[in-house]
C-alpha cells in the first residue's frame, strides 16, 4: 500500500510538471512508467538481501516490458533514474539502456534493452523525399556465463555477453562502447565492445575492428585485481581510448592471474586510424584525475566505495 501511494504521488507530480503535454497519451505513458521505475530502484539496487535486488528486478523488467513498444522512447530522457546507464548516439539511431545487479558471491547479472531507429529516408521524385518510420526493440539477454572466449564473441541482442556500458563513440559504421563488469569478488573486468548494424537493420556486438600484434579480437577486455581501479575513457579532443597499462605485481610468476594485475603507472591508447582502432602503447597521458581512474599503491580507495552501479555525469 506504501508502494502504491508512493506511485500515485509521483503520477501526480508529473501530471503537474508535464500539463503541456497532457494530451500526449504516449508520452503519459513514459512519465507513469518513469515513476514506477523510480521507486523501484531502492529495493532493485540497494537492498542488502540478494533475493529482495531480484525480486525488485523482475518489477523493474516488468515496467519496461509494458512500455518498450513505445516509439517516444527513443528520445525520452529517463533522467529521473539515476542507477541505470542511457546512451544515444548524435545520429539517434538507437538507445541503449543497460543496469547491473550485484550477487553475493561477487558476480553481477546484467540486463538492458537496445531500442532502434531504423526509419530510412527514400528519394520520390526531383527534390521530393518521404521518411518511411521504422521502430524495434531488443532485449538484451545477458549469456556471459555460458560464453568462454570473450574477447573473440559476436552475437546479437539474445546472445549478449552483458555488461555495464558507460561512453558510446560513434567509429565509422559502427559504434564502439565502453563497458564494465564486476566479475567476481577476485577480479574486474572492463572493455572495449563494439555495436553494429547489419544491412537488414539487425544488431550485433562484437566486430573485427582493432589492429592488435596478437589474433585481432571482436571486443577488447582488461581484467585485473578488484581491490584497484583501472582508468578506460574515451578522450574527444584527442579522438583516442586512453587506458592505464595492466601488469601482475610479480612478472612472469603470477602472469595470466589477473586477481594480481592492476596499473603500472604507464598508458596506452587506441586511435581511430583507417576504420580501425591502433594501439599506442606508452604515451604520455595528461588528463584531469576523475574518481574512478587509478591510484598510488598507498592510496588505494576502500573496496567498499566502489560501487557498481552506474551514476551519470551531471
Amino acid at each position: 500500500m506504501v508502494l502504491q501511494n508512493k506511485i500515485l504521488a509521483c503520477l501526480l507530480l508529473f501530471y503537474f510538471t508535464g500539463m503541456g503535454q497532457k494530451n500526449d497519451t504516449s508520452l503519459y505513458r513514459l512519465k507513469v512508467a518513469e515513476a514506477e521505475l523510480m521507486l523501484l530502484q531502492k529495493p532493485t539496487f540497494y537492498s542488502r538481501v540478494e533475493n529482495e535486488r531480484l525480486e525488485g528486478n523482475k518489477q523493474f523488467l516488468a515496467v519496461w516490458d509494458r512500455i518498450i513498444d513505445n516509439p517516444k522512447i527513443l528520445e525520452y530522457g529517463f533522467d529521473s533514474l539515476k542507477d541505470i546507464s542511457v546512451l544515444r548516439p548524435s545520429d539517434h539511431k538507437f538507445t541503449l539502456i543497460t543496469w547491473n545487479i550485484p550477487r553475493d558471491d561477487g558476480s553481477h547479472v546484467f540486463f538492458g534493452y537496445l531500442l532502434v531507429n531504423n526509419s530510412k529516408r527514400i528519394k520520390t521524385g526531383f527534390l521530393r523525399h518521404k521518411t518511411i518510420e521504422a521502430y524495434e526493440s531488443f532485449k538484451l539477454l545477458d549469456r556471459s556465463m555460458t560464453i568462454k572466449s570473450p574477447e573473440m564473441h559476436v552475437g546479437g541482442p539474445d546472445k549478449w555477453f552483458g555488461m555495464l556500458y558507460t561512453q558510446l563513440i560513434a567509429s565509422g559504421d559502427c559504434y564502439t562502447l565502453i563497458g564494465w563488469d564486476g566479475n567476481n569478488k577476485l577480479t574486474t573486468r572492463k572493455f572495449v565492445d563494439v555495436l553494429w548494424f547489419k544491412p537488414d537493420g539487425t544488431p550485433v556486438f562484437g566486430k573485427d575492428i582493432f589492429k592488435l600484434n596478437r589474433k585481432n579480437p571482436r571486443r577488447l577486455m582488461f581484467e585485473y585485481s578488484a581491490d584497484v581501479t583501472m582508468s578506460l575513457k574515451y578522450d574527444e579532443k584527442k579522438n583516442q581510448i586512453v587506458y592505464n597499462h595492466l601488469s601482475a605485481k610479480q612478472e612472469g610468476l603470477l602472469e595470466g592471474q589477473y586477481q594480481f594485475y592492476g596499473p603500472d603507472g604507464s598508458f596506452d591508447a587506441l586511435e581511430w586510424i583507417k576504420n580501425r582502432w591502433v594501439v599506442n602503447e606508452d604515451i604520455d597521458a595528461h588528463f584531469e584525475r576523475g574518481k574512478n581512474d587509478s591510484y598510488p599503491e598507498n592510496s588505494k580507495p576502500k573496496p567498499e566505495k566502489q560501487k557498481a552501479i552506474y551514476k551519470p555525469k551531471k
